[in-house]
């Protein structure tokens, strides 16, 4: 819609996806905190496995879920839209800078996330909103920070759209950044002993 409405502009197609993005998963990540703890995210359940709050089997069953999700509704967008199903992205975006703008894009993401969880649980939903919608901007890759968000937009042509050969350089950016973030949590979310 966002490119649609933009008729060539690109801030314009930009700022829609932007804002549509904050919105739906300030949205999601209300309604599903307390079905699933809003894990919508491969790389953010990876996290939660690695700090013990998920079972080996449960992070499998959510990647696998968040990835045929992230398809799913590619393939819906595409029929509201009366675009072909199937479609491979065009737009390239690979190279040291996106790499490492998806590395701070997911870095910030996960500190976010990790921040918010020890400081305003209640919070979560409206900073990680905030966090994306802010990341489109400040960022070259236009934060993914998502590899199911990445493998879904690598099957679409539109303006948010990747290269299918981009998808790798951009989830290992993604878990990277998350790492790192983990690890600079754990010195700076330790709750202090009473």
């Amino acid at each position: 819609m966002a490119e649609s409405l933009a008729d060539g502009n690109v801030a314009v197609a930009l700022l829609g996806n932007t804002i549509a993005t904050g919105a739906i998963l300030y949205v999601l990540i209300t309604i599903f905190g307390d079905v699933s703890g809003a894990h919508f995210n491969p790389a953010v359940s990876f996290i939660f496995w690695l700090r013990g709050d998920l079972s080996r089997g449960l992070l499998l069953g959510f990647i696998v879920a968040q990835c045929l999700g992230g398809v799913a509704g590619t393939f819906l967008a595409h029929f509201m839209f009366e675009q072909d199903l199937l479609q491979f992205g065009q737009h390239a975006r690979t190279g040291n800078a996106k790499w490492v703008a998806e590395v701070v894009a997911s870095f910030g993401l996960m500190l976010t996330i990790l921040g918010g969880l020890r400081y305003r649980p209640d919070a979560v939903p409206a900073l990680v909103g905030f966090y994306i919608t802010a990341g489109y901007w400040f960022t070259s890759s236009t934060s993914f920070a998502n590899p199911a968000v990445t493998i879904a937009r690598s099957l679409s042509d539109s303006f948010a759209g990747i290269r299918p050969q981009d998808v790798a350089g951009f989830i290992i950016a993604q878990i990277i950044g998350m790492c790192l973030a983990y690890v600079l949590s754990k010195a700076l979310f330790t709750k202090a002993a009473d």
